[in-house]
C-alpha cells in the first residue's frame, strides 16, 4: 500500500508542476532596428511571466531591466526567454543596453 501512496503523491506533484507552468503568462517581444516591438507589454499581477525576446537585427542586444533584476544578451538573429517571478502591480522599465537611446520599453503589470 505504501508504494501506491508514494506513486499517487508523485503523480500529484507532477500534475501540480504542470498546472503552474501552464498558468505562466507568455509574452513576445522583437527587436528590430534597435527598437522593441511592442514597446509596452502587459501581464497580470501575481502570475509568473515568460518573455520571449527575438532579435531580428544582425547585431547583438542586451535585454536589461534594473527594476526586474534581469540582464541577458540576445545574439544577432537570436532569441532568449526571460522568466520572471510573480510581480506586484506596477510599471517595470526595460532597455537594450547597447542601444539605450532607441531600445526602450516597459512591462505593465495590473
Amino acid at each position: 500500500m505504501t508504494f501506491f501512496r508514494t506513486l499517487l503523491a508523485a503523480a500529484a506533484l507532477v500534475a501540480g508542476s504542470a498546472a503552474s507552468a501552464s498558468s505562466e503568462t507568455a509574452l513576445q517581444l522583437t527587436i528590430k532596428d534597435h527598437r522593441f516591438e511592442p514597446a509596452s507589454i502587459n501581464a497580470r499581477a501575481g502570475e509568473p511571466i515568460a518573455i520571449t525576446v527575438k532579435n531580428l537585427d544582425a547585431t547583438p542586444e542586451e535585454f536589461e531591466s534594473k527594476a526586474l533584476k534581469v540582464e541577458k544578451v540576445v545574439a544577432g538573429n537570436g532569441e532568449i526567454t526571460v522568466r520572471l517571478r510573480p510581480l506586484k502591480p506596477g510599471r517595470y522599465a526595460f532597455a537594450g543596453e547597447y542601444h539605450e537611446d532607441t531600445a526602450k520599453g516597459e512591462l505593465i503589470v495590473e
